[in-house]
């Protein structure tokens, strides 16, 4: 009985919002009837004519100063729609709609109910969105010391935002303490310095603990905050290796008497492979390309399943800079692989491997008589490939943006991970003679094969659409977010912009013409009302104006 009653509530509810849903209509012509029927005891016709009797004895002031005020007001929201726009990317009249008056109005979330009917090839793709829209540590980051401060003591802007800080100072506790830190009095100290917001705070905890014992994590600190140059930075790491790797030795002896001593193993492989992944790149900064490219290879042996600090892109940049085509390929052969995750660096230097066999003979008139050869297709598909994943890198690789310093984190596929490849690779792509000139006649076909990104990708999974958020966390302030696809102004603006064009306009030929505009004035009102008036009179011939009296004596 319990069940039968709910569910007759149920399907009385569904029919009473199935009526205002579709029945809108009726109800609201049966209202236009009662008023109707009701004009004479509630005296409409009488009020009408002392409306317009108002309004004939109003002034041309009075409109000029009702177009202007409603032109102000207009101009004030649309600017207010403007800054909110490019602030947050979407209208603010139009979010408001959607996240207070639909609910009002009986609008049903349609993710709520599709969540659990969803298929599983929903959900996969679900999480591939998900997975997309990671935040991954910049494999070529910068050393925080050296370069990024010296950038603000220069230009007094700060090249890091404090979401990315923070970030890094996350990746810090994890890669560098364990639970058994407390245990060693250094160890202790590095373990609450990594979570100091304080940078002074940060390197004189660091020296602290190097008064205690000769602490790995602390050289590490020092070596990316307190030194200035990278000559500085590689001498601390040295001695940050020298003390990791004892530490790694006695730590690898012991691994196995529990899991305290596991993880204190662990934390000892991550702060070697850390260090050692500096040392290439402060050899690498110095101009010592081949003894970089050697460390870079000999930890990849070493640490072989270690994937997580993309070492590999670290080697892909510095074969480049020797112009090792050959070892870059064999590189490329091993990571460019379907099973595997893809980055700008892997699809961008494909494209540039491609694009070097045929850019140095490569014009588009040619092309355009003779169509494109084999090689020719191979590196336009190549570089299509590219485009699809990061659209961002192009416009930075042809200067058609300014560069910045890279973050500390990167988004893959967003504008974070664009600056971040165009900083340390446009050299190369200037040095492969009519590279950039093939990826300037070719990158925008890309967006002709994948017309609609966000629904439908074409090599790649769609186009994540929470790029844009991330990459403004990331990225300072002063530099401009490259957005893809570009989002269409919103009706509202375009609806205020024209709102207060046209009342800008009424007040001034109102100002300038005051007896014309009046005659205009009641020709458009007579003109727009005539139908209502038709209509008006033809129900006045149907029904008789003493209905009201005979409906009462009933």
């Amino acid at each position: 009985m319990a069940e039968a009653g709910t569910g007759f509530l149920e399907q009385l509810k569904s029919c009473i919002v199935w009526s205002w849903t579709y029945l809108w209509t009726v109800w609201f012509f049966f209202v236009l009837f009662l008023v109707y029927i009701l004009r004479v005891p509630l005296k409409i016709n009488d009020n009408l004519s002392t409306v317009s009797m108002f309004l004939n004895t109003l002034t041309p002031k009075f409109y000029v100063a009702l177009t202007g005020t409603s032109s102000l007001i207009s101009g004030l929201i649309l600017i207010f729609e403007w800054w909110y726009f490019r602030k947050y990317g979407t209208s603010f009249i139009e979010q408001v709609s959607v996240s207070h008056l639909r609910p009002l109005l009986g609008g049903v979330d349609n993710n709520s109910s599709n969540s659990s009917n969803s298929s599983n090839g929903d959900s996969d793709s679900n999480r591939q969105s998900v997975s997309e829209c990671k935040v991954w540590r910049n494999p070529l980051n910068l050393f925080r010391g050296a370069e990024y401060n010296r950038y603000t003591w220069v230009t007094g802007r700060e090249p890091l935002t404090y979401y990315d800080m923070n970030l890094s100072a996350q990746d810090h506790q994890t890669f560098f303490t364990c639970d058994s830190d407390h245990l060693r009095p250094a160890d202790a100290i590095m373990q609450k310095a990594w979570r100091e917001r304080n940078p002074q705070a940060r390197i004189s905890a660091a020296h602290e603990a190097l008064e205690i014992n000769e602490c790995a994590t602390a050289y590490i600190l020092l070596a990316e905050e307190e030194a200035t140059t990278i000559a500085e930075a590689e001498k601390l790491f040295k001695q940050a290796l020298k003390a990791g790797d004892g530490c790694y030795r006695r730590s690898q002896q012991l691994q196995h008497h529990g899991s305290q001593y596991e993880a204190q193993h662990r934390r000892d492989t991550n702060v070697l492979v850390y260090i050692k992944r500096r040392l290439a790149m402060c050899a690498r900064r110095l101009g010592r390309t081949r003894e970089a490219v050697k460390m870079m290879r000999d930890l990849m042996k070493e640490f072989p399943l270690l994937s997580m600090f993309n070492i590999h892109e670290n080697l892909l940049e510095a074969l480049l800079e020797l112009q090792a085509y050959a070892d870059v390929q064999a590189v490329l052969a091993k990571y460019d692989d379907i099973s595997l995750p893809k980055s700008a660096t892997i699809c961008y230097t494909a494209a540039l491997l491609k694009a070097r066999a045929v850019s140095d003979k490569f014009s588009p008139e040619a092309a355009s008589r003779r169509g494109l050869s084999t090689a020719e297709m191979n590196a336009v598909e190549a570089i299509h490939r590219a485009v699809e994943f990061n659209p961002h890198v192009p416009k930075y690789l042809l200067e058609m943006k300014s560069l910045i310093l890279p973050p500390e984190h990167i988004l893959k596929r967003g504008d974070s991970e664009a600056i971040a490849y165009a900083f340390f690779h446009l050299a190369h792509w200037k040095r492969v003679e009519g590279a950039l000139n093939l990826l300037h006649c070719t990158w925008e076909g890309t967006f002709r094969m994948i017309p609609y990104p966000l629904e439908k990708g074409h090599l790649f999974y769609p186009y994540p659409i929470c790029t844009e958020t991330a990459d403004r966390e990331l990225l300072p302030s002063f530099h401009e977010v490259s957005v893809y696809p570009k989002k269409e102004l919103p009706f509202f603006i375009l609806f205020t912009a024209g709102l207060c064009s046209f009342t800008a306009m009424l007040a001034l030929l109102t100002h300038q013409f005051p007896e014309l505009m009046g005659v205009f004035a009641k020709a458009f009102l007579s003109t727009l009302f005539a139908p209502l008036n038709f209509v008006m009179e033809k129900v006045e011939s149907i029904l008789p104006s003493s209905l009201w009296h005979q409906l009462t004596r009933i």
